[in-house]
């Protein structure tokens, strides 16, 4: 029977929420679900895999993988594909997969496709869609001529199913491969917020030029820090220097798709939708009524946002405390 290897990528101990729905839309075919784990505290975090719906994982908790490094990483991913002989690989369309499996599709002679937002599977066959022209409308795609079919999904686009902490499956530890690195990652400075990436967040709460000024942003952690949610920007506020280029959504920043999306002060360039469009709620606050963003909005709240922002925090605060 073929087989599905499904890359997780973990943070804290647990694994992304990305890698949770990739294992359980693997459970759906009738394929063996393998999974593979790397890193520090990967044989304790690869038992989360099998509650999921994975029967068999490889695992390498090697400390040299503390830190990405794309050589290292490449030639482990061969090894697991060797090992494995999946028939279909997936992995979360994060920003370390974007750069580690388009090398690995090099060194394999397979084909990558990356950024889809469908995913099924039928008998053999895998079936996928994805975005394109910004969004403006998806293509399905087929795999011709490739071993394996490596697919990179967006997270927050599949279920999630509920966990069986009864199941376990059988652990094979992969060795990392030795040779002589053409670089080296010492250390790498992480950011004091402990919210979710943006790619991962269930809610993002996001901010343009209509905020005036870099310091009015407050308003908006103080709605962020009420739900739960995550920060994110349009590139105008990134490009004046207000908040850092990891908030940006849009074309040239981030691809996001949580369950809710409030977009302040934002008139909606199609570069911008492009990285939000596919939210399945989005609420727009804006005081121009013609704004193009209130085109793609599922709410739309036209006025002053800086009477309605600290409004509605007010408002959810109340509901929530």
């Amino acid at each position: 029977m073929s087989s599905i290897l499904v890359f997780c990528e973990h943070q804290n101990g647990h694994l992304k929420k990305g890698s949770l729905e990739l294992l359980t839309a693997a459970s759906t075919s009738k394929k063996d679900v393998l999974s593979l784990v790397v890193g520090p505290g990967a044989k304790d975090i690869v038992k989360q895999t099998f509650h999921y719906g994975a029967t068999k994982a490889f695992v390498c908790d090697s400390a040299h993988l503390t830190h990405y490094n794309s050589e290292l990483y490449t030639a482990l991913m061969e090894k697991a594909i060797q090992a494995s002989n999946p028939s279909v690989l997936l992995a979360s369309a994060s920003m370390l997969a974007r750069d580690l499996f388009p090398r690995v599709s090099v060194r394999i002679e397979s084909g990558v496709i990356s950024d889809c937002t469908e995913l099924s599977f039928e008998g053999d066959d895998v079936k996928i869609r994805k975005p394109i022209y910004a969004a403006k409308c998806t293509v399905s795609i087929e795999f011709k001529n490739s071993p394996v079919k490596m697919i990179l999904m967006r997270p927050n686009q599949l279920p999630v199913t509920n966990p069986d902490t009864k199941k376990s499956g059988d652990v094979i530890e992969i060795e990392l491969p030795s040779f002589d690195l053409k670089t080296l990652v010492k250390d790498v400075v992480k950011g004091t917020s402990e919210k979710l990436d943006l790619t991962e967040a269930n809610i993002v709460v996001a901010g343009g030029r209509g905020l005036k000024e870099k310091e009015n942003f407050k308003i908006l952690e103080d709605l962020a820090d009420t739900l739960g949610a995550t920060l994110g920007a349009s590139r105008a506020v990134v490009d004046s220097g207000w908040v850092p280029h990891e908030m940006q959504v849009g074309q040239t920043g981030k691809t996001v798709a949580p369950s809710l999306y409030i977009a302040v002060g934002i008139s909606g360039a199609i570069q911008h939708l492009a990285g939000m469009s596919s939210s399945k709620v989005i609420v727009a606050i804006n005081k121009d009524p013609e704004a193009p963003i209130f085109q793609k909005a599922t709410y739309g709240i036209v006025g002053d946002l800086f009477e309605i922002v600290p409004n509605l925090t007010e408002a959810f605060k109340n509901v929530i405390c």
